[in-house]
Order: structure tokens, then sequence, then C-alpha cells
């Protein structure tokens, strides 16, 4: 039996997901947190941009998976070029659509590059076929196959090397790439888009749609998609999940944080100090990585607090196009009087606040701009302790012993990474090995290094990407198993 007639506001895509034109009929606006303003302004995409996309996606990913690694290595290769070449025009329209200070937005450009080209040198081998024992009669080998079309959801904290860890080795992979953005950084979807057209990319091998999040729901269950790696929050990704099941493709999430660091009697005070300091408040603590949660060793407490604090008090808050801005706003108003929130709870409940917001002139509420706050006399029974903040707040707990440490590091529903600081290796070592996190730092917090996997744990999702194992959520095996007859 044929389908049943449809309007021509709707239409049909793979497995007979259909789409109508009133869930696209909205604009998306980016305004910055900068000052207000409305600072990107473009239509959704409509039903036959979507049916169009997905449709070349899947013709041109056929040829793609067919061209010479060489070719695809080369390409991407092209588009990071073009891409570092525009780092003074994206890092400004970085720092315009989610507020990171200009004189640290082009960083995450330098971040792109590196990790687009440590994928692109590990290509042929991570790729490689996986030869088996050699035995009499036979030639048997497992291929690493394509698995189609990807869908990358992107997040506006780090909206330039997260999609990046994704793209690229899905691209070299042999697979189509559709990338669907933040609508708060809607500019580095077509930059990215932009540099692999300039890079001689076929078309429709990596293509990109802003679209609502209505229409985001019907491509992933549209049966057009076969992988999708996104990056964002718990709530989002159990929704992804649930979009996904029955449909047997692959999901990456990579979700929330809580990342706590212990710093041991025995760690070097200033370095700590220096380490954890940036680690809690670079991107305005909008990282999942960032340090959200300190514990010390009761026998440098003190010592440690007073210097964290004083560190602290030298930042300067303010508009993230000034040079001299070290701290700049939340990505909006409601980020902000969301971590307000947390820090007023907690302070009701017994912490101890040591950051005067009165010191930071720009500090105000009702806007994105607030001054960040260090909290002692803190606990797990308060929101600040467990719950992701996202915001340049911290708290900090004193501890008896490395197991008392561990114990609370492990309480909590998140395990993206944790840090330990000690001038004993091997302990702290030992330690990495009984808490419950995807990355484990001694002596450092708050860094993706592309040679090693990066994934999570608990509530923090599922999936890897990076290093040598970051191609294979993008690939499939196909085993060869050939006899010889003579």
């Amino acid at each position: 039996m044929g389908r049943t007639p449809v309007p021509q506001a709707c239409f049909w895509v793979g497995n007979g997901t259909l789409f109508r034109d009133h869930l696209m009929a909205s604009t998306l606006k980016t305004f910055s947190p900068i000052d207000g303003s409305l600072f990107v302004e473009r239509p959704y995409a409509n039903s036959e941009q979507v049916r169009t996309a997905l449709t070349k996606a899947e013709h041109a990913q056929a040829a793609w998976r067919n061209t010479p690694l060489s070719e695809r290595k080369a390409i991407c290769s092209r588009a990071v070029d073009a891409f570092v070449a525009d780092s003074d025009v994206i890092a400004r329209e970085l720092c315009w659509q989610m507020g990171r200070p200009i004189q640290y937005a082009a960083n995450e450009i330098n971040s792109f590059a590196e990790r687009s080209r440590y994928m692109i040198a590990v290509a042929d081998e991570s790729l490689a076929p996986v030869q088996a024992s050699e035995k009499t009669g036979f030639i048997r080998y497992i291929n690493r196959e394509p698995v189609g079309v990807v869908l990358v959801i992107a997040p506006w904290n780090f909206p330039l090397h997260t999609p990046i860890n994704a793209i690229v080795p899905a691209l070299l992979a042999g697979n189509a790439v559709l990338l669907k953005h933040s609508a708060q950084t809607p500019l580095c979807a077509e930059r990215i888009f932009a540099v692999f057209q300039q890079a001689g990319i076929p078309e429709g091998v990596f293509q990109y749609l802003h679209m609502t999040h209505e229409v985001t729901e019907a491509v992933i269950q549209s049966g057009a998609i076969h992988f999708v790696a996104f990056t964002g929050s718990v709530s989002v990704g159990a929704s992804i999940e649930r979009l996904a099941a029955g449909r047997f493709i692959g999901v990456g999430l990579e979700l929330g944080g809580k990342d706590p660091s212990y710093i041991r009697a025995d760690a070097d005070l200033d370095y700590a100090v220096d380490n954890t300091v940036d680690g809690a408040f670079f991107n305005s603590g909008q990282s999942c990585c960032g340090i959200e949660r300190i514990y010390v060793h009761e026998s440098i407490y003190d010592r440690f607090v007073g210097k964290f604090v004083a560190l602290v008090r030298q930042y300067r808050l303010g508009r993230s196009d000034y040079p001299e801005t070290t701290l700049g706003p939340l990505v909006n108003a409601a980020a902000a009087a969301f971590v307000r929130g947390q820090i007023n709870e907690a302070v009701a409940q017994g912490a101890v606040a040591h950051i005067d917001p009165a010191d930071f002139s720009m500090d105000q509420e009702g806007t994105p701009y607030m001054a960040p706050q260090v909290l002692t006399q803190v606990d797990h029974s308060m929101r600040v302790m467990t719950e992701e903040s996202f915001g340049p707040v911290v708290g900090i707990m004193k501890v008896r012993s490395d197991a008392q440490a561990v114990m609370l590091m492990n309480d909590s529903m998140f395990g993206l990474t944790a840090s330990v600081f000690s001038q004993n290796i091997e302990i702290a070592a030992t330690l990495g090995q009984q808490i419950e996190t995807g990355t484990f730092f001694v002596n450092r917090c708050d860094y993706l290094d592309p040679e090693l996997a990066w994934t999570g744990v608990k509530n923090t999702g599922r999936g890897c990407t990076l290093s040598k194992l970051g191609f294979n959520a993008f690939t499939r095996p196909k085993s060869y198993h050939i006899k010889i007859v003579s």
C-alpha cells in the first residue's frame, strides 16, 4: 500500500517521518550577552531545505566512502588551515555570540586546529583493517565501515572545538555529516561549513542546518541519520536516547559535569592554587570539565583558601570585547540567576561567601554579569556541591584524609574529569584508580589532550571522542572470511 497523501506543507523522509512546516516557522535570534543586542538573525530551515539536506547527505556519502583516505585527509587539512587563517574574525564573532573575553577567544581556534590535525595524523592507523592471525588456506580481516550520515549537535560554551571532535573523525571515516549548532552560536556552524567548502569537500558531504528543537527531534527519528553526537545537558541527552531508541543507531553523549579536585597535603600550594582557580573560572565557569568543587587536606586548608580567594579577587569582570576583561558575562541573565540562586541557598544553609560582589562594579542581578564567588563551610547537602553550576562559583571543603577525599569526589551523579594535586605521583595515580571518572589528572585540570580518549561515566554520558579510539563510534566492523580454493 502507498502512503496516505499529505498536504504540500509536509514531506516524508527515510522510514516515514512526517515533517510539518508549522514546526519550522520561527526565526533564530542570537542576543549577545555583552549588551543584550540582537547579533545574529537567521531563518530556521524549512521543510524543503531539511528534506534536501538529508537526501543530499545520503547520496553524497555513497561516493565519499569510496574516496581515498588520502584525499579525505587533504580536504580536512585544507579546511583547518583556512579556519586558522580567519582566526581574528572568528574570535570576534565568538566573543559577541557567547561572551568569552576577546583576549581568550582565539585559544579555541588553536585547540580546534590541534584536535583536528591529530585526528588527521592518526587516521591511517586508526582506520586500517584489523588483521586476524595467519591461518593456512584463509585470508581473514576486519574492515572499518562508515556508519552513514552523522548528526552533530553542538553546544554554545565551546562551540568550535567541541563539534570538531566528531566532525573530523566522522568525515575521515567516510561518513557524511550534518551539523546542528546551538542557537546561541549559529555563526560557528556557518564558519566551519565555509572552510570545508573552501577546502573542496564534495557537495552534500558536510552540511549545516539551523533547526528548531522539534525539527531536530524529527530528523533523529527520520531514518536518515545513523549516528548522533550530542554535547549538552543531561535532560536533552536523555531525550535523544529516547528518540533514537528502537532505531538501532549509535548515540554519543557528552553531558554534565561536577568535576572535583583534591589538594593533598604534599601539593605545591601556589601551583595548585593557580591551576584550580583557572580551572574553576575560565570561560566564567561555563565548562563541562571545569572545577566546581575542591577538597583540601586540613593541614593546608587555611593557606590554600587564603591564596585562592586572593587570586580570584584579581579577576576583572567586564564586557567581553574589552581587552582588559578576564571574566566575561554568562551566556544570559537566566544562567546567572541560576548560579546566584545556588549561592544564596548555600549561604542560607551556612556556607561562607568570601567575595563581595560589590567589589565587581559590573555585577548586577537581572543581567548576565556576575562576580566570581568562593564558598567555604559547604557540604553535600547543598546544591552548589552536587548540582552542576556552570558558572563562576566553587565550593571548597576541608578533608582529613585521602580516603575521605575519594569518597566525596565519588559522591556525584557525574564523572567527566577529576584531579589530584600532589608531589607524590605514585600515590596520586593510585587514588586515580579509585575515582569514578572519564579522565583523571595529576597536577593538572580542565584540559583536553587529543591523544587521550574523551569520555565520561554516570550521568556525564556515554561514548568516546578523540584519541585513536575516537574513530570507533563512526565506524562499524565488517568481517572478511576468505577461503582459498586451489
